[in-house]
C-alpha cells in the first residue's frame, strides 16, 4: 500500500520536473505585470507557472533587479531593449488591443499586429518628447515573436471559409444524435457598446472631441446576448461595466436590474464572469424553460472559441452539452453576429434619441447639452433592455440559416421584424427633430460601425489612464436600498387615475381614451397589489397591537 502511494506521489511530482530554469527575461517580464496592477492568479495562469512559483519571483524582485544590471554585456543590451520605457508601455497597450479585438471576433493577423505595434511605439515615443536611441523599432518578425511567447498571444485569427462551409454538416449530426429541437440549441456572444456616444457631426461630438482628457463616447461596455434557435427565448444580457458601483446605480438592487450586472477594471468578458453566467443563470434558465413547454431538460450551447469561453463546461452541467465553433468561422457561422447584434444597436441608438426627444421637447425641460451630460449608465442599462425587448422572435430565428437552416421558420402571422434601412431612417428622423439637421443615413451607418473598430493609440492610452483611476468612481459605504413606501405607492396611483380622468373627459376620440386607459390602469396593476398587500399589513399590525393592549391587565391603582 506504502509503495503505491510512494509511487503515486512520484508519479505527481513529475509535471513539476520540466519547469527548472525561468529566464531573467521572463522574470523580468513578471515584475513589470505587477508593476501594471495585473494580479498574480492572472500572471500565473497567462505564463503556465505555479502561482507559488510567481508569488517566490515577485518577493525576489530586488534579488533579479540586481541580475539584470550585472548581465553580459549582449544580454543587458537584449534586456535593456525589452525593458525600455516606451517598448514596455506599447507592448502593454497593444495586449490590451489584441484582447479588445478578440473580444469583438475581429479577425487579427501577424502583418496587422505588427503595424499597430509600430504605431503605438511611435505615439509614445513622441509622447516622451526624445529621439529614439539607437536602432528605430521595426516591429520585426523577431520582435512579434518574443511578444506572442511573453504574452502568450496564441495563433492571430482569420477567416476559414472551407471550414465555415463544411461545418454545418457536422453540427447538423451533434444535433441528430442529441435529438434536439430548436427550442433546446443556444447561442451567445459578446459585443461591444459605445453606450455614450452621437453621430460625429453632431454639435455634442465636435464639442466633446474639442475637451482635452478622456472622453465619455470612448466609455465602452460589453455585453453578452443570445437565446435559442426557435427564437421565442431571448436571454438576459450580461452588461460588464469597468466600475462595480457607478453613482447612477446607488440604492438600486442589482439582481433586479434588467440586466445581469457584472463588473471588472477594462469592462471584459472574463473566463470567471462566463463560468459564473452559465452554472447560476443560463442552466435554471434552460431548466424553468424547458419545464414551462414541457419538453426534456437539456440544451445544446453553440459558441465561438474566444479565450473567455472556459474549455470545461461540459464538466458543469450534466443537461447542457457546449459545442465550439471550428477555429475561424465565427464571423461567417456565429447566429448573434449574423443580424442579431446589428439590429439590437440600432433599437439602442433609435431608443436613445427617442429619450431624448422625450426630455427635452417641453417649455422648462433641460437643452440637449444638459440631457446628453446627465445622461448615465442607469439609462444605458433601461436602453439595453428596451431594445433587446425589441429584437423579434424572426429575427432571433433567421439567424441561424447558415449553421442551421433547416430549424428555420417563415413565421406567418408574426409581426415581421423591420428593415434596418427603416430604422436608419427613423434614426436620421429623431436625430433631425432633436435638433442634429446635419445628420444623414451615411452618419448613422458610420456610427454602428464604429462600436467594431478598435480606439486609436490616443484614445487607448487615455482610456488606460482612465480606468486606473476609477476609484473615484466607486462608492466607499454601502448606499442605502430604495424603497417603495405606501406613500409613494398612493401618490403614483392617484396621479394614473388623474391622467386617465383627464383624457376620458377631454378626448373626443372615447375609443382612444378607453384604450389608453385600460393599458395604464393595467401596467400599474402589479404597484395597485403591491399597495393593497402593503396596506393589509399595516392594518393587521395595527390590530395585533390593539389586541396586545386590550389583553393586558389594567394596572392596580394607586
Amino acid at each position: 500500500m506504502s509503495g503505491k502511494r510512494l509511487a503515486s506521489s512520484s508519479a505527481s511530482c513529475k509535471p513539476k520536473r520540466p519547469r527548472k530554469g525561468i529566464s531573467l527575461d521572463i522574470k523580468l517580464n513578471i515584475l513589470q505585470r505587477f508593476d501594471a496592477g495585473e494580479k498574480l492568479s492572472a500572471i500565473a495562469k497567462t505564463l503556465g507557472l505555479a502561482t507559488s512559483t510567481v508569488a517566490t519571483i515577485r518577493d525576489n524582485r530586488d534579488k533579479i533587479q540586481a541580475s539584470a544590471q550585472i548581465a553580459t554585456p549582449l544580454s543587458a543590451r537584449t534586456l535593456y531593449f525589452h525593458r525600455s520605457e516606451v517598448m514596455l508601455n506599447m507592448e502593454r497597450l497593444l495586449s490590451l488591443w489584441i484582447k479588445d479585438q478578440t473580444q469583438d471576433n475581429v479577425p487579427l493577423s501577424t502583418n496587422v499586429i505588427q503595424a499597430k505595434a509600430k504605431s503605438l511605439y511611435d505615439e509614445l515615443l513622441k509622447e516622451e518628447g526624445s529621439a529614439a536611441q539607437g536602432k528605430p523599432f521595426l516591429a520585426s518578425k523577431g520582435w512579434f515573436d518574443r511578444f506572442r511567447k511573453r504574452f502568450n498571444l496564441h495563433k492571430v485569427q482569420s477567416t476559414d471559409v472551407e471550414t465555415a462551409i463544411n461545418y454545418p454538416s457536422d453540427l447538423k449530426k451533434v444535433i441528430d444524435e442529441g435529438e434536439y429541437m430548436p427550442e433546446q440549441v443556444f447561442n451567445v456572444d459578446e459585443t461591444g457598446l459605445f453606450w455614450k456616444r452621437m453621430p460625429d457631426r453632431t454639435f455634442i461630438s465636435k464639442e466633446e472631441k474639442a475637451t482635452p482628457g478622456f472622453k465619455a463616447s470612448n466609455d465602452r461596455l460589453t455585453l453578452l446576448i443570445g437565446g435559442n434557435a426557435a427564437g421565442d427565448f431571448k436571454l438576459k444580457p450580461v452588461l460588464v461595466y469597468s466600475c462595480e458601483n457607478p453613482r447612477a446605480l446607488k440604492g438600486y438592487a442589482k439582481p433586479n436590474l434588467p440586466v445581469i450586472w457584472r463588473s471588472n477594471r477594462k469592462a471584459w468578458m472574463t473566463v470567471t464572469i462566463f463560468q459564473d453566467w452559465f452554472i447560476n443563470y443560463f442552466c435554471p434558465a434552460v431548466e424553468k424553460y424547458c419545464a414551462k413547454h414541457h419538453i426534456c431538460n437539456k440544451a445544446l450551447l453553440i459558441l465561438d472559441n474566444a479565450p473567455c469561453h472556459p474549455l470545461n463546461l461540459n464538466d458543469l452541467s450534466n443537461n447542457v452539452r457546449v459545442e465550439y465553433l471550428a477555429t475561424d468561422t465565427a464571423s461567417l457561422l456565429q447566429p448573434m453576429d449574423q443580424g442579431v447584434i446589428a439590429n439590437f444597436k440600432r433599437y439602442y441608438l433609435r431608443k436613445t434619441f427617442k429619450q431624448l426627444i422625450n426630455a427635452t421637447d417641453r417649455e422648462g425641460k433641460p437643452t440637449v447639452r444638459e440631457f446628453w451630460k446627465s445622461f448615465n449608465i442607469m439609462n444605458a442599462i433601461d436602453n439595453i433592455a428596451e431594445s433587446w425587448d425589441e429584437v423579434k422572435v424572426s429575427t432571433m430565428n433567421g439567424v441561424w440559416k447558415n449553421i442551421w437552416p433547416e430549424c428555420i421558420n417563415n413565421f406567418s402571422g408574426f409581426p415581421p421584424a423591420e428593415p434596418a434601412e427603416k430604422v436608419t431612417r427613423d434614426i436620421v428622423a429623431l436625430a433631425n427633430e432633436a435638433g442634429f439637421e446635419e445628420i444623414v443615413e451615411g452618419d448613422v451607418i458610420h456610427l454602428l460601425d464604429s462600436h467594431k473598430e478598435d480606439l486609436s493609440d490616443d484614445d487607448l492610452m487615455l482610456l488606460e489612464q482612465e480606468r486606473a483611476s476609477e476609484e473615484v468612481d466607486i462608492i466607499e459605504t454601502p448606499p442605502t436600498p430604495l424603497q417603495l413606501m405606501t406613500n409613494h405607492l398612493s401618490d403614483a396611483l392617484s396621479y394614473i387615475d388623474q391622467v386617465v380622468h383627464i383624457l376620458s373627459a377631454n378626448d373626443p376620440n372615447r375609443e382612444r381614451s378607453l384604450k389608453v386607459g385600460r393599458l395604464l390602469q393595467d401596467a400599474m396593476s402589479c404597484y395597485r397589489e403591491m399597495y393593497k398587500e402593503k396596506m393589509r399589513r399595516k392594518q393587521q399590525t395595527t390590530l395585533d397591537a390593539f389586541l396586545v393592549f386590550k389583553s393586558e391587565p389594567p394596572s392596580p391603582s394607586t
